[in-house]
């Protein structure tokens, strides 16, 4: 168990090494969640077909963590973070913009994570009797918090064993879930679910893409500035890709199937979202359950406190990575707390945190894309740390595209889970208003990204080129 002494520097020669594929198991390990199943009905509540739900969860997984493939591309050219690298494009003093944004990202999904392994424990228990709810959840809250500590503070080395194991033993529990309960698919109803609009099939693709892929690309390069530099690019992407999409896939698939089955396990998962999944087990199988919801979670979890760990650095709190980590475990601790004892639903809130910071984060995840591929050399490593080198202390027009992404984004999304978000969708009356079928469909995700993306690329080629021939 050694400690990670690197926090946002550059990898040492000396320090880097292994393959493409070794990105398979820390991708796979944040991703093999059994949240994903819950995700399947969290697509049908789109009032979309089963057939239309798993293209939708098709595309939006895998183009999302296309983007993720994409900027892991920047951690194996420079090795450095992620949110060190974005410098490149926002300047050593802007990036604080993109950095806190990405930094709420981080705490919240972590935050979530273990809240749901808290709330899954409690339920389990609840089913097999003898324990107290609040003492079970207690325990499912400890056991989270432990593990996701132990990994996150620890660092990349543990975190590279760790997410290996976890992804093994909760794969083979989940094929042994879905053994299990493959008797209450009841595929004559599922297939009855009659088809949605194209709004709705466009809201759950992007409601998809933004959950599940979308808020990975802010921590891409950190796992991938290890490797070598020699590594093939193409590999890179391709195990990214393949690692992070392959579970998720096939639990929202037969997630959408098992809520379409039936519509009391459908409104239960809105509610306690893994929990609910309980209600199919048989009674042996139940401890189990709770073991593999617990560590599926806390394989994301982990990622996201070790990231967040190095954003907290790269925005300025001069510490060390594993006490920036701690400082955020605290944040978590709290956050945790507040979600399971005192919020009074779970996905209202959840699914309003996703919408609303996934479009500037949207707008950020397009700009660092097309500057990793607008760039044909490896980043100037020393320039990102000096606001006075090639990359400058503000980059105003970046900054701007940032901005008006998240303007335009926020105009054509609707947030009706808390009344101080009831202020966004102010351009859908083009599209029939904020009560109209395009409501729901979350275009602004999508604008944002378009605008982010085409927006740097028209401006920014040239100073990079620029740059590039210093």
């Amino acid at each position: 168990m050694q400690l990670e002494l690197n926090g946002t520097n550059i990898i040492d020669e000396s320090e880097r090494g292994g393959e493409a594929a070794s990105l398979f198991w820390p991708w796979c390990g944040a991703n093999v969640s059994l949240l994903a199943l819950s995700y399947g009905a969290f697509f049908l509540g789109f009032k979309i077909s089963f057939w239309q739900a798993t293209v939708a969860a098709i595309l939006g997984t895998v183009l999302s963590f296309l983007l993720v493939g994409v900027s892991s591309l920047a951690g194996k050219k420079s090795n450095a973070p992620t949110m060190v690298l974005s410098r490149a494009s926002f300047g050593v003093k802007g990036n604080i913009v993109p950095g806190l944004l990405s930094y709420l990202i981080f705490v919240g999904w972590e935050t979530v994570l273990v809240s749901l392994a808290t709330l899954a424990t409690g339920t389990v228990f609840l089913r097999i009797g003898h324990i107290d709810r609040n003492i079970a959840m207690g325990i499912g809250f400890l056991i989270a918090i432990g593990l996701t500590v132990f990994g996150g503070v620890l660092g990349h080395s543990i975190i590279m064993k760790l997410q290996k194991w976890l992804t093994l033993i909760t794969v083979a529990a989940t094929l042994l879930y879905m053994a299990l309960t493959l008797k209450d698919v009841n595929w004559s109803a599922v297939s009855a679910i009659p088809s949605g609009s194209t709004a709705g099939f466009i809201g759950a693709l992007i409601f998809g893409a933004t959950g599940i892929g979308l808020g990975w690309v802010n921590s891409a390069a950190d796992y991938s500035r290890y490797l070598p530099r020699l590594v093939s690019g193409k590999s890179v992407i391709t195990w990214t890709v393949f690692g992070a999409s392959i579970v998720p896939v096939i639990l929202v698939i037969y997630g959408a199937a098992l809520s379409g089955s039936s519509e009391k396990l459908f409104s239960a998962v809105a509610a306690d979202p893994i929990g609910a999944l309980t209600t199919l087990l048989p009674t042996w199988f139940l401890i189990p359950f709770a073991l593999i919801a617990i560590l599926g979670l806390v394989g994301g979890a982990i990622l996201d406190l070790y990231s967040s760990g190095l954003t907290l650095i790269s925005i300025g709190l001069p510490v060390k990575r594993y006490i920036a980590a701690s400082i955020d475990s605290i944040i978590m601790f709290a956050g945790t707390i507040y979600l399971v004892w005192i919020a009074d639903d779970f996905f209202f809130p959840f699914q309003g945190f996703l919408i609303t910071l996934g479009v500037p984060i949207a707008a950020w995840s397009a700009i660092f894309v097309a500057d990793v591929l607008l760039r044909k050399r490896d980043y100037a490593e020393g320039d990102l740390f000096k606001e006075n080198g090639r990359y400058g202390s503000w980059n105003f027009a970046s900054l701007s595209i940032m901005a008006i992404g998240t303007f335009v984004g926020w105009g054509f999304v609707t947030n009706p889970f808390a009344s101080w978000l009831s202020w966004q969708g102010y351009f859908l009356g083009v599209f029939g208003g904020k009560n109209g079928a395009w409501a729901g469909a979350n275009l602004g995700v999508f604008f944002a990204l378009l605008i982010g993306f085409f927006g740097y690329w028209l401006t920014a080629h040239k100073v990079i080129a620029k740059q590039e021939s210093a």
